[in-house]
């Protein structure tokens, strides 16, 4: 959640300082996604590795900066899946990158045993320039069993001045015996009203894109996307950067009711992966409004009326599935019949009592 300048979101800026002010060796950065947990991991590892750092981050300007932004810092160590790494122009090792460019395999989507095995020799390594050597974990959730034990030594009593930054979206998947040799930093989500500012100006410098927008989204689409977010800015910057966010924009509102009438064209723009976490997020809202709490996703007034005597065992049976369905989505099914079919379990959900 940096912009083009490379200046964090404000409550990002706010939560580095802090943590630079703080000791440790090992933190973990934990919330769900959207809040920007990557983005704080590496301007932490930033300025740690920087030349000439200040209290509010590194200097931006020396060669440790310089080689963080090149990603070829050789004391940074990026421990990610290889699809992650491959996604966010980060250098892969030789063999692997032989292995993925002769089509040998496919990038995989967890973080491999034999990955964290050579971070654990990088920490063994004496350090190439200044005084300490970072290892960023992220998302740390995607480490298996064997991949987090391979690190757990390592991660109690680093050899020198090594320094791990572990970001999670999901830190209730970790290991206790991960979570308990780290120092916990819960991610702050910011308010409404300074999340849509920050979106705003982002979007309107063309942040994370090739180029700017030919026609900028409206502050009303924004404030939409922003919403159908949960309020989690970096979620909402990731579908403008997908360049789909006018079309979700338009028809997010109109999304619940016609899941409730059957009416698959609501969904028809969509891929399977995106239908189902609308749906999820659909039936989280209905499910609030229904035992009195507030909707986070869509607007109230955007939600289908409920039907008389209405409960809530319906809309369990309903979530199940969808939480069922979100683990296998990504297999080869056929993407139209999908969406057929999770439009007509909407709208049995959706009318249950």
């Amino acid at each position: 959640m940096n912009n083009r300048n490379g200046v964090l979101a404000p409550w990002l800026q706010t939560q580095l300082e802090s943590l630079l002010n703080q000791r440790g060796h090992a933190w973990l950065l934990a919330g769900p996604s959207g809040l920007g947990q990557f983005d704080l991991a590496l301007a932490l590892a930033r300025a740690w590795l920087c030349e000439t750092p200040t209290p509010q981050g590194a200097c931006g300007v020396c060669g440790s900066c310089h080689a963080v932004d090149v990603h070829t810092h050789a004391d940074l160590a990026m421990l990610m899946p290889e699809l992650l790494t491959i996604e966010l122009g980060w250098p892969l090792d030789e063999k692997t990158q032989d292995d993925l460019d002769s089509k040998k395999r496919k990038p995989s989507k967890e973080i491999k045993v034999d990955a964290a095995r050579e971070v654990v020799t990088f920490t063994q390594f004496t350090r190439s320039r200044g005084t300490t050597k970072v290892v960023l974990v992220f998302p740390a959730e995607r480490m298996n069993g064997i991949t987090a034990n391979t690190l757990l030594k390592t991660l109690e009593e680093p050899p020198g001045a090594v320094k791990f930054i572990l970001a999670t979206e999901a830190a209730h998947q970790l290991l206790p015996t991960i979570r308990s040799r780290c120092l916990g930093h819960t991610m702050v989500w910011p308010g409404f009203d300074e999340a849509l500012t920050w979106l705003q100006a982002s979007h309107h410098q063309g942040q994370g894109g090739d180029k700017k927008p030919s026609k900028p989204l409206s502050s009303t689409d924004l404030k939409t996307l922003l919403t159908a977010a949960g309020g989690r800015p970096a979620d909402a910057l990731a579908w403008i950067q997908s360049g789909q966010a006018a079309a979700l924009a338009q028809s997010w509102q109109a999304l619940p009711k016609a899941m409730a009438r059957g009416d698959v064209t609501a969904i028809s723009d969509l891929l399977p992966s995106q239908a189902v976490d609308a749906l999820q997020k659909l039936c989280h809202d209905v499910w609030s409004v229904r035992v009195g709490a507030s909707p986070r996703f869509f607007s109230p007034a955007d939600l289908p009326a409920s039907p008389a005597n209405a409960g809530t065992f319906g809309l369990a049976a309903w979530a199940k599935e969808l939480a069922s369905t979100a683990r296998t989505v990504e297999h080869p099914y056929n993407p139209g019949l999908m969406l057929e079919s999770l439009t007509s379990r909407a709208k049995i959900g959706l009318n249950s009592k």
